[in-house]
């Protein structure tokens, strides 16, 4: 009906914690869900005519996670030629995903491109996700739960940043090529959760809450047991 010119496949399941608890979904979404798409965007693009055959494009928006972890600060960033090493269920599925796209492109001469983003970040952010996590705990004075010593590093991404080059990919992209996202933008975990901590302190007292004068929202950090096969960091060279 719409007669589309490209398709942005953005839906995933994303979790880490809960593809640890769980994985089944995730093999549904990302991995069945990308194999329906591709099959309705080739029958689709198949009966196109020829110049508009030429100007389709699949993007199939993927993660970093895909590539594993840099066991060091000191270790090169991922580039788009990094050999694949998924650690968790999540990243696993992303990764299978990426691979059918690739085969569909080399099978069926599907157009498609591809993009490995770093953690996003924004305004209604999934409430599992870190930071949205960090900030509802604590206005909640609720225990903010950091993973072991906090120490493992992401490169954060703003959430319009990564729209901005998404268009950019979908509109002038490489046929079958793959394309790095990332903020440059590394920070510990801990980091991230301190900084918050710190801000709410200026913009949401804990004494107008009926805390003790002075009381800081750092307070409310708890470490705990470290997720299973935690990457150390990730991060990649755009």
């Amino acid at each position: 009906r719409y007669q589309p010119s490209a398709v942005m496949h953005l839906a995933a399941e994303s979790h880490v914690d809960r593809s640890i608890a769980g994985a089944s979904a995730f093999i549904s979404t990302n991995i069945n869900g990308t194999f329906a798409l591709l099959e309705a965007s080739r029958y689709y693009w198949q009966a196109l005519g020829t110049s508009q055959q030429q100007a389709f494009r699949f993007h199939h928006i993927s993660t970093d996670e895909v590539f594993g972890d840099l066991a060091t600060q000191a270790a090169p960033a991922f580039t788009e030629q990094t050999a694949y090493a998924p650690s968790s269920p999540y990243a696993a599925s992303k990764a299978a995903s990426d691979h059918l796209v690739r085969a569909w492109h080399r099978t069926y001469g599907l157009p498609v491109v591809i993009s490995n983003c770093s953690n996003n970040y924004g305004p209604w952010q999934h409430a599992e996700k870190l930071i949205p996590n960090t900030i509802s705990k604590a206005l909640s004075g609720q225990p903010i739960p950091v993973y072991g010593k906090g120490e493992q590093i992401r490169d954060w991404l703003f959430v319009e940043d990564h729209a901005q080059a998404l268009h950019k990919i979908v509109t002038a992209g490489v046929v079958g090529e793959t394309y790095n996202i990332g903020g440059n933008n590394e920070k510990q975990n801990i980091e991230v959760v301190q900084t918050i901590c710190t801000l709410l302190d200026e913009l949401a007292p804990m004494y107008q809450r009926g805390y003790p004068q002075n009381t800081q929202h750092s307070t409310l950090i708890t470490h705990v047991k470290d997720r299973p096969g935690h990457d150390v960091r990730y991060a990649v060279n755009t």
